[in-house]
């Protein structure tokens, strides 16, 4: 169902890629929330305490996840837009290489966490995230997305964290 909201956009960001643009999805009430409602079903909720979202897209959908579940949510946000002390984590990604960064006191120790983002394509963004909840003391439960390129092996880079994707490609 959720296909039919995913366009492709060619050479974007830069010549050779092939974008999945959720946008669509988004615009659509009842498929916005069946993406929450799938994304929120990934894993057992009493499993974890908060969800991270990572910048900007996984923003979205990890809020509206976190409160569905009732859940409290955590930003995963790019360099010097946190206004707290910080810890970070640089990664490669499909077309570039980046850094991501949490407040230092983002979770507690031991506290179970579901990551969410739209996409899933090499695993630099998950796999940097997953690194960064281990850095904060938590507990990487699981991962869940809207959209996984399959062919991009993204799930060797998570360290055997389970992943849920909606749309696989």
């Amino acid at each position: 169902m959720l296909e039919r909201y995913i366009r492709d956009i060619p050479d974007f960001p830069k010549p050779g890629i092939l974008f999945k643009d959720i946008t669509p999805m988004l615009q659509d009430p009842e498929a916005l929330r069946v993406a929450v409602e799938g994304l929120a079903q990934a894993t057992d909720p009493d499993s974890f305490d908060l969800v991270f979202g990572m910048e900007s897209r996984g923003f979205i959908f990890g809020t509206a996840v976190a409160h569905y579940l009732g859940k409290g949510f955590v930003p995963v946000r790019k360099p010097g837009k946190l206004p707290y002390k910080t810890v970070s984590q640089s990664y490669e990604l499909e077309y570039g290489s980046d850094t991501l960064e949490a407040h230092i006191d983002a979770c507690q120790p031991g506290q179970g966490v579901l990551l969410i983002d739209d996409l899933l394509a090499t695993g630099g963004t998950m796999g940097a995230s997953v690194d960064l909840v281990r850095k904060l003391g938590g507990n990487p439960i699981a991962c869940a997305v809207v959209v996984e390129l399959t062919f991009l092996n993204g799930r060797d880079r998570l360290h055997g964290i389970p992943v849920h994707s909606l749309v696989r490609y």
